[in-house]
C-alpha cells in the first residue's frame, strides 16, 4: 500500500513550512537590505544553508520526541 506521490509531496511540504521558523534560526543568515538582490552564487550559498538546517531541525524534534 503506498502513498500518493502528491499526498506525500503535500506531506513534505508541510512539514517544511511547519519547521520553517527553526530552521532560518539555525541557519543564521541574514535577510536581504531592501532594494538590494542577491547573486546567484549568494543564492546558491543560502539555499545550500536552508537545506542543510532544515535537516538539523528535522534531528532536533527526532531527539526531543525521544526524549
Amino acid at each position: 500500500m503506498s502513498a500518493d506521490p502528491k499526498e506525500v509531496a503535500s506531506a513534505r511540504m508541510a512539514e517544511f513550512m511547519r519547521l520553517l521558523p527553526l530552521t532560518e534560526v539555525i541557519a543564521g543568515i541574514p535577510h536581504c537590505e531592501h532594494g538590494k538582490s542577491f547573486t546567484e552564487g549568494q543564492l546558491e550559498v543560502r539555499c545550500t544553508q536552508l537545506k542543510n538546517a532544515f535537516k538539523m531541525a528535522k534531528q532536533v524534534l527526532r531527539e526531543i520526541s525521544q526524549s
